[in-house]
């Protein structure tokens, strides 16, 4: 499983169109791991075990019993582009968390499942919003 930049407009849309829980987490202006984990966990308001290290973003990924009652969960990964280019290694580290995290929600007994969007550009208002063409 790979996770592949897309517009994040219609994913979002879709998602919550089938009842799914969607949740953004924007990375512009992350400079290091502490102010990652603390993105990631105001995000997700993970519980008060979050440990913010590697390990327990993943265990918190892989228990999303805290977020709503819903047939599946998104997460947005939003403005990730400089972080990335930045911070390789961890930008690494964190897409084999996501990647990881995903599959297990895909698994036999995996619960609801999750997807990981990481969007490619700016938001498109949905059509017909104010300001937008018809």
């Amino acid at each position: 499983m790979t996770l592949h930049p897309r517009p994040l407009a219609p994913a979002l849309a879709a998602a919550e169109e089938a009842g799914w829980a969607t949740v953004r987490v924007d990375l512009g202006g992350v400079r290091g791991k502490a102010e990652l984990m603390r993105r990631w966990e105001e995000a997700l308001e993970l519980p008060r075990w979050f440990g913010r290290n590697w390990d327990a973003l993943a265990d918190a990924l892989g228990d999303l019993s805290w977020l709503p009652e819903a047939p599946g969960r998104l997460i947005a990964v939003t403005s990730w582009r400089g972080w990335a280019a930045a911070r390789p290694g961890d930008w690494e580290t964190l897409r084999e968390v996501l990647e990881e995290a995903v599959a297990r929600g895909r698994g036999p007994g995996g619960g609801a499942r999750l997807d990981v969007v990481l969007d490619d550009g700016p938001v498109e208002p949905p059509e017909g919003a104010p300001g937008t063409r018809p």
